[in-house]
């Protein structure tokens, strides 16, 4: 099964200049619990999720209306194209410990999400649940800390 056939299209993105407000109101209004940080060419720069945003507040005493996107977001982001196998975007997934990717374009824009949610409820269909089980374990394994 290729990833466009369960990513969600109905995107919502944000840029860097804005606030962790913004952010925070499009996943309430859009119910998802990420959105892709998008440069002025409208490629993808980064992902903030509404754990970065609790974060960003705690750590620096101040409101989501505060803080820009651009100092909370991972500029690390794991994508994927809307060809892609959902067997290799899962592998993905468990590899880098991502519950969601932007699916981007030839040109690095966004097209869509996908999420462990989507793969979860293509269950039975042309993923088989031992599948689901195991990126979801791979996913939610805790992450080795630094050495202090």
């Amino acid at each position: 099964m290729k990833v466009r056939k369960l990513m969600s299209q109905a995107l919502a993105t944000c840029r860097t200049h804005d606030t962790l407000e913004r952010a925070a109101q499009l996943m309430w209004e859009r119910d998802i619990g990420a959105v892709p940080v998008v440069d002025d060419e409208g490629c993808v720069v980064g992902i903030v999720t509404d754990r970065d945003i609790c974060m960003a507040t705690y750590t620096r005493g101040a409101p989501p209306a505060a803080i820009g996107v651009g100092a909370a977001m991972a500029t690390h982001v794991h994508t994927c194209a809307p060809d892609d196998s959902l067997k290799d975007v899962e592998q993905q997934m468990a590899r880098h410990q991502v519950r969601r990717m932007p699916v981007v374009d030839d040109d690095g824009r966004p097209v869509g999400m996908i999420s462990i949610n989507d793969i979860a409820r293509a269950a039975g269909r042309d993923v088989t649940p031992s599948e689901i089980t195991a990126t979801l374990a791979a996913v939610s394994a805790p992450r080795s800390s630094p050495a202090a």
